[in-house]
């Protein structure tokens, strides 16, 4: 049974605060409830024009009681619905690619446990963003709320339900040769997150790699830390059972398992940037020159390494929705972002970070190295990592940052990127509200905090 059994009443949650850039995302259940889900279902519904829907969700309490509300909405349109159960996103994004179905997937991610969400993709796992559709269902979802919405169908859907959690796991495994793995030892922090029931089934068919799982239980209140491994603090325990295990890398996943953040043998964390450079290496050895994405935060190695490798580099705006379509318009076979999402054209161009587990694995028994070593050659650069800055007016703060760099190169792919030559940095509104987000790269450690500080004492007025 859920936990907040009862829905608020039609027209009380407006959706502009929580349908974001990307996906769906509130607190239970003053912004997310049982209306709102059933709302978002009759609006997927319509908006998909498909006659099954696949759901799932994550390990979240309100889970339950959403995904039978959207089903419901689902359902009421005419559309069967095929209910996944227990799913990561990357399991989901896999089975609206298998069964050319849209999907849709309650998560909130990595925000705490107080939140529940929706990610949703159309068939063939492409993407439903902003500028993607996501505008056109919140209006129609808001409609229901509101007590205008569309009329039922004639005949209601049916609900039933999949397990494709063992397909799924031969599908992450068949994107290197396993037998030529070298024996390894792995812990993964899974965070109570959805990591805990993807990873065990994928890592059981490389008898090979032994696995440790910490906090593997699905817990959606969290109760050992946040699932969130961007924030350096999420990634302590891991780092530390790495060394003090003596384990040959450490995987962290966040809590819809969706993302992957690595650590060393040494309890060293790589970025986003480095194991994106990894990953680009090893994929163009298989794919010759072939196009490779990443987005403008990333480090300027990747593109050099991608330059290297005999690949051709295309830069991109921030979040998934962007990069699909990039990656659908230019034919890329990879992409990957600062915030460690991974982009594979043979897992319909979607997001998997066990996938991209995979491939450092492989890149670990090709060079027989520790990745201590195998990290060095794609790491050349001091970054700040984002930097949030409170701000009443974000959008003025980045043009008085223009005006003050007007001697740079600027550029406004993705807010506010200004190239100096030796060092750069980029400057955003925030998807959280009244922030600015700062990213900056130098060549060394002293001159990137140096420079942080000049362009934050900008950013502050």
């Amino acid at each position: 049974m859920s936990e907040h059994p009862n829905p608020s009443a039609p027209g009380t949650v407006d959706l502009t605060s929580i349908v974001k850039a990307y996906d769906v995302r509130g607190t239970v259940p003053e912004q997310m409830n049982g209306a709102v889900a059933h709302a978002l279902g009759v609006a997927f519904a319509r908006f998909a024009g498909a006659s099954t829907v696949l759901v799932g969700r994550d390990m979240r309490p309100s889970g339950e009681e959403l995904v039978d509300e959207f089903s419901r909405g689902v359902m009421e349109q005419g559309a069967d619905v095929v209910d996944l159960g227990l799913a990561s996103t990357d399991l989901v994004y896999y089975a609206a690619g298998r069964l050319d179905a849209p999907g849709a997937v309650f998560t909130a991610s990595h925000n705490p446990a107080q939140y529940n969400g929706v990610k949703f993709c159309l068939s063939g796992a492409r993407p439903v963003g902003q500028d993607t559709g996501l505008d056109q269902l919140r209006e129609v979802a808001q409609d229901v709320l509101d007590g205008r919405g569309p009329l039922a169908a004639a005949t209601v859907g049916s609900r039933s339900t999949r397990n494709l959690l063992s397909a799924f796991a031969d599908h992450v495994v068949s994107f290197v040769d396993t037998a030529a793995l070298r024996p390894m030892r792995v812990v993964a922090d899974t965070a109570n997150g959805m990591g805990g029931l993807v990873v065990p089934a994928v890592f059981d068919r490389i008898p090979q790699l032994t696995l440790e799982v910490m906090y593997g239980e699905l817990d959606g209140t969290f109760p050992n830390h946040p699932a969130d491994p961007l924030q350096p603090a999420n990634q302590r325990d891991l780092q530390a059972r790495v060394v003090a295990g003596g384990f040959d890398l450490g995987l962290a996943f966040d809590g819809d398992a969706d993302r992957v953040f690595v650590v060393d043998e040494t309890g060293r964390g790589l970025s986003g940037s480095t194991t994106t450079a990894m990953l680009a290496a090893n994929i163009l050895r298989r794919h010759p020159g072939a196009t490779i994405l990443h987005n403008l935060i990333c480090s300027r190695a990747v593109p050099e390494v991608i330059r290297e490798h005999g690949g051709v580099p295309v830069r991109t705006k921030v979040g998934h929705s962007f990069i699909k379509q990039v990656m659908a318009d230019t034919g890329a076979v990879f992409g990957g972002e600062h915030s460690a999402h991974y982009y594979f054209l043979d897992n319909y161009r979607a997001d998997s970070g066990l996938i991209a587990s995979m491939f450092v694995l492989d890149e670990l028994s090709r060079s027989e190295s520790a990745l201590s070593i195998v990290r060095k050659p794609y790491e050349r650069y001091s970054s700040s990592g984002e930097i949030n800055t409170h701000v009443d007016d974000p959008l003025a703060v980045i043009e008085r940052v223009a005006d003050a760099y007007a001697h740079a190169a600027l550029d406004r792919l993705d807010g506010l990127t200004v190239d100096v030559g030796r060092w750069w940095f980029n400057l955003r509104p925030s998807n959280t509200g009244a922030a600015a987000a700062a990213q900056l790269e130098a060549p060394d450690r002293n001159e990137c905090d140096q420079r942080a500080v000049d362009v934050l004492a900008l950013i502050t007025g």
